[in-house]
């Protein structure tokens, strides 16, 4: 199983794929980040996030999805064929919100990206989210330091995504305490995971 999460800064989604990882902890499941996971995807996280570099937004997007498509090849597709639960912080639909909708880029989803099989949105005020990660004491990255505006072109995008999508979607109000969340995700995939959990 393929379980995906994705949301604008700070709204919550790596605590729960965290928390959904430990709570399946006897089946061995696989937790990634995006970009990274790789010795290659965090390497070009590291350029894409950290080094300060003026990005052409076209380059940006393929950027992403190089790093992405190492972290499929080596991590992702065996860890399926193996039977694993696969949880993503993150993955191509962060590129169809964030170079799509929040660059303007005309994206697509690639063949030969697996798609899965359920992802959780967090979904909340990108003011808020962007304010707990200055809460938190933490610097920003390239990404956290775009406007407001594109911000919410991103939040806006993620919209549209899931209203196309609605069986794969399930969009989660990120306000409420990561504890709620938890149970949330819990709920929606019990009964996806019950013919794998015996």
């Amino acid at each position: 199983m393929f379980i995906t999460f994705e949301g604008t800064e700070g709204s919550g989604k790596t605590t729960q794929a965290e928390l959904l990882a430990e709570w399946l902890q006897r089946r061995d499941p696989v937790l990634v980040r995006e970009p990274g996971g790789t010795e290659l995807s965090e390497q070009i996280r590291d350029v894409l996030l950290y080094k300060g570099l003026d990005i052409d937004a076209e380059a940006e997007m393929y950027l992403f999805m190089a790093a992405r498509r190492q972290l499929i090849a080596e991590v992702i597709t065996p860890a399926l064929a193996h039977g694993q639960v696969v949880i993503a912080d993150r993955y191509h639909d962060s590129t169809l919100a964030y170079q799509g909708g929040g660059r303007g880029v005309p994206t697509v989803w690639p063949s030969t990206f697996p798609h899965p099989d359920i992802t959780f949105l967090l979904e909340g005020p990108v003011e808020a989210g962007l304010g707990r990660h200055e809460g938190a004491g933490k610097s920003k990255d390239r990404m956290e330091r775009e406007s407001i505006e594109f911000h919410r072109k991103v939040a806006e995008a993620y919209g549209r995504l899931a209203a196309a999508d609605p069986k794969r979607f399930v969009r989660l109000d990120a306000t409420g305490s990561r504890d709620k969340i938890h149970l949330e995700v819990r709920d929606r995939l019990e009964p996806l995971l019950e013919g794998m959990m015996d």
